[in-house]
């Protein structure tokens, strides 16, 4: 019993020991700026392009075309929501120019919270029960991560080797997703494009903070171009995702899936390429772990249970009787009943009772 107390109060005094560092009382300020940025940008971007949709009778949910992106750049509301999203991307930088990655990218699920009460406000869709079950197990799990990146997180000088390594990993990524894209585009939902930006930008965020690290040490050769090169190719890759996402799905799962699938990825690469977290003991891995996991849950949890889908999926409509090219199930049985009894009779509710 003694030595469990020892351990918490260990764990207590590096947790509050960490605060003490000034560079992360200022980052962590800023993340929390960008995840209010975030949240607005979110529903003004999803505005746009549900905009641009009615517009052009095109469903973007299996890809933005070429007109529709265009018509995305005269929307004053999405115009609006990407200078909220370029503020965003502006705080989470200069919070990583003053904090660690580990610790930065979990607080962006901050905006979650704020993006789902937006949404409900303006949608009208109130949350219920289960999303809120669900939206407390992305933040409560990312939350997980925060606390225990700001134990055992430590910044440490990226090699050329290590930085190699995630630009490789990265390229294998987007080859990967865009074949998925090309190859699934017309059977793909919210989750997978969501999925697709996550991944991305956890790199974008990695590749981020490693060239303001080197520009702050005066290091800027070829590979930190090269670095500057694939943040912005990797931008654009996820930009689109996220832009036919809004396609697809309410700008709070949007954000939900962001918020936890970016951090995740980023700390992945953190602990795994980067050694941010190498004194770390493996009860903290397995701490990792299980924050990952409630977030992921919490995700496809939102996914099935968010009002806003749940609604759209009970407003699509259903061809039924002659109407209908092909039926099933009642449908057929309908049918299958005109053909034996093609007049049956009717008796009006007048005509139920003798006079």
């Amino acid at each position: 019993m003694m030595d469990a107390a020892s351990t918490l109060g260990d764990v207590t005094d590096q947790l509050v020991g960490v605060f003490d560092d000034p560079k992360i009382l200022i980052g962590v300020p800023l993340a929390l700026l960008g995840a209010v940025f975030m949240s607005f940008g979110a529903q003004y971007q999803h505005r746009g392009v549900q905009k641009v949709e009615r517009l052009t009778h095109v469903n973007g949910g299996s890809g933005l075309t070429g007109a529709q992106l265009a018509n995305l750049l005269r929307r004053p509301s999405w115009v609006a929501g990407t200078a909220m999203l370029g503020l965003a991307i502006v705080c989470q930088l200069a919070a990583l120019s003053f904090a660690p990655l580990i610790l930065v990218q979990p607080l962006g699920a901050i905006s979650l919270v704020i993006t789902t009460l937006l949404n409900a406000r303006i949608s009208g869709h109130h949350p219920t029960k289960r999303s809120i079950g669900a939206i407390a197990l992305c933040v409560g799990g990312i939350f997980l991560f925060v606390t225990i990146a700001a134990v055992y997180a430590t910044e440490t000088p990226v090699s050329d080797r290590q930085l190699l390594t995630v630009l490789v990993i990265l390229a294998v990524v987007v080859v990967v997703l865009g074949g998925l894209w090309v190859w699934l585009r017309r059977r793909t939902n919210a989750l997978f494009y969501i999925a697709s930006a996550g991944m991305i930008y956890g790199f974008v965020a990695t590749l981020a903070k490693v060239v303001i690290s080197r520009i702050q040490h005066g290091e800027f050769e070829w590979l930190t171009v090269l670095c500057v090169v694939a943040l912005v190719a990797g931008t654009a890759v996820g930009a689109y995702f996220v832009q036919t996402a809004y396609a697809s799905g309410p700008p709070d799962l949007v954000i939900a899936g962001l918020t936890v699938i970016d951090p995740i990825v980023a700390i992945v690469i953190g602990l795994a390429v980067l050694h941010e977290a190498a004194t770390a003991p493996w009860g903290a891995f397995v701490g990792f772990a299980v924050a990952g996991a409630l977030a992921i849950a919490g995700v496809f949890q939102l996914a099935r249970y968010h009002p806003q889908i749940v609604s759209d999926s009970q407003e699509i409509p259903i061809p039924r009787g002659s109407d209908a090219s092909s039926g099933t199930g009642s449908t057929r049985i309908t049918e299958a009943v005109a053909k034996v009894w093609p007049d049956p009779p009717v008796r009006n509710r007048d005509q139920s009772s003798p006079r």
